[in-house]
């Protein structure tokens, strides 16, 4: 049995070689389920529900339409050689071979609209993936570790080579991805606007910028319903939703409606293109979507008179998500998110040849300080219990000198953050890219054995699978933003940053545990970033 994805169509190919094949005794079924919010996303009972009908037959080739609720796709199914398709219940058909050499070879394209053309056959399907593959491996970054002497090398290697795959064939759509990707059903199928960095913001530095501008489109697609959302909160430009599907609406949830560290993710993404190709064409092509995600977040920040301040919220919740809204303003990751987004911002008006926005320059100026409490960072401002009853979820606060490059962060507060946090902090009630993010944090501040622990801590959440998958808990048995961080982090910890040190490997022991050898990485982004 060999299969394969064309790299530029929703098609598969399947090739079958057995003696079972010539009398009929081995065929394929294409059995077509109702929708479904469990893990594998498919009913199998409710029949009536959703239709199947065959609406075309020539020589080797069936069309098939499904109805499901109000989607209807088309399915396309092409072999070669002797062989029946039929119906033989009402949502499966089944193909038979009728050959003398033991062959069934076939492909089935899915697509939206009915497909008139010719479809390419198995071996075209074939060769087409073979030179996609050479090329992603061939001209995107590579780094290599077999020939350190620290022993967890060679799984650290493993879980970078094939989140690379996975989050090629997973994550670089021309959607956000859910963060499961396609391989289970979670959320609802919705994906996560928040997550959609940790999915996607890596592919620029491993030198594969197309795979997250395929997705960029999105926004602007949704710009419309983002700024009435905005707008019916009272805000000016346009406030990005947290649980969405394709139409970009905002799901119903408890935090979905009050998380806010999603709102300068476009501006970041923006920047990416820009260093990659800083040009005019770049900065037309985001400049809205920059421009609206920056209104949006200066009008969200309220001013404080009594102290003479912007802050923000409450109500609000921060990444770390257990937190009161009501009882929550000031995190520190966003309020450091918040300064980077806007001046980023301001720099594109400049590239555009326009003036400052004044309003933005205020809030840049009046935000509030991040908050300190005994010597540490602080999940927010009124939270000076961060490593007590709230040691769980995100440690977020780190992201501030790690996610990003630390304006306005004290180094050595932030070295005892994450000390404090490495030692306290309920690592089993995590999730995968507080690991990669937590490494970040530790190579900016030169701590790179904590930077290497972090990747590699053992724990249940910070477990890859053999296949790659960065396992969470049983409905949760991948998690795509582990791998995602993961690549960033590498990325990071091996070309270096802004302000790194002079060194090969910046973001790596330097006392010969690790040899470390890269090429093709787009180092030079964390520079500007």
């Amino acid at each position: 049995l060999q299969t394969a994805v064309h790299p530029r169509l929703d098609l598969l190919a399947v090739s079958i070689h057995s003696t079972l094949v010539d009398d009929g005794t081995l065929g394929v079924h294409f059995e077509f389920p109702y929708g479904s919010s469990e893990m594998q996303a498919a009913d199998w009972k409710q029949h009536a529900l959703h239709s199947t009908e065959i609406i075309g037959r020539k020589d080797g080739r069936v069309d098939v339409r499904r109805s499901v609720d109000g989607t209807t796709y088309f399915v396309s199914i092409a072999w070669q050689g002797p062989a029946e398709l039929e119906a033989v219940e009402p949502h499966n058909v089944l193909l038979k071979g009728r050959t003398t050499e033991g062959t069934l070879e076939f492909v089935a394209h899915f697509s939206a609209s009915a497909s008139i053309h010719e479809l390419p056959n198995v071996h075209e399907t074939f060769a087409a993936s073979i030179a996609h593959w050479k090329r992603f491996w061939t001209d995107g970054g590579a780094v290599e570790l077999a020939q350190s002497k620290d022993r967890r090398a060679r799984e650290l290697e493993r879980r970078v080579v094939l989140s690379q795959y996975l989050t090629a064939i997973q994550c670089s759509g021309s959607v956000p991805p859910q963060e499961t990707g396609l391989t289970v059903n979670s959320w609802y199928g919705k994906f996560h606007l928040e997550m959609h960095w940790w999915h996607a913001a890596h592919f620029p530095l491993w030198n594969r910028l197309p795979l997250l501008e395929k997705s960029l489109a999105w926004y602007e697609s949704i710009l419309p319903a983002a700024r009435a959302l905005a707008h019916s909160q009272g805000y000016a430009g346009a406030r990005w939703p947290k649980m969405v599907g394709p139409e970009g609406r905002d799901s119903p949830s408890t935090i979905g409606p009050l998380l806010i560290w999603q709102q300068p993710h476009p501006i970041f993404y923006a920047e990416l293109c820009y260093q990659s190709h800083p040009n005019r064409q770049t900065l037309e092509r985001y400049g809205s979507i920059v421009h609206e995600s920056a209104t949006f977040m200066a009008s969200y920040a309220f001013w404080e008179t009594t102290r003479g301040r912007f802050v923000l919220g409450p109500p609000l919740i921060p990444a770390q998500e257990n937190h009161p809204p009501r009882e929550t303003w000031n995190p520190t990751f966003e309020l450091a998110y918040w300064k980077y987004g806007l001046k980023t911002a301001q720099r594109w008006r400049e590239r555009l040849g326009l003036k400052r926005n004044e309003e933005w320059d205020k809030v840049i100026r009046g935000l509030s300080a991040l908050p300190v409490h005994d010597g540490v960072y602080l999940a927010h401002e009124n939270c000076p219990q961060t490593f007590s009853e709230r040691n769980h979820d995100h440690p977020s606060m780190l992201a501030a000198f790690g996610v990003l490059n630390g304006d306005g962060v004290d180094p050595e507060t932030m070295r005892r953050t994450l000390l404090k946090t490495m030692k306290e902090w309920k690592w089993d009630q995590t999730w995968g890219w507080d690991y990669p993010m937590t490494a970040m944090t530790a190579a900016r501040l030169g701590e790179t054995a904590i930077a290497v622990d972090a990747l590699l801590m053992q724990t249940e959440k910070n477990r890859y699978l053999p296949n790659g998958h960065n396992w969470q808990r049983p409905n949760l048995p991948c998690y795509l933003p582990g791998n995602g961080g993961l690549l960033y982090a590498i990325a990071m910890m091996a070309g270096g940053w802004e302000n790194a040190p002079r060194k090969h490997a910046p973001g790596f022991p330097q006392d010969g545990s690790w040899k470390v050898r890269w090429e093709g990485l787009n180092s030079s982004l964390l520079e500007k970033i």
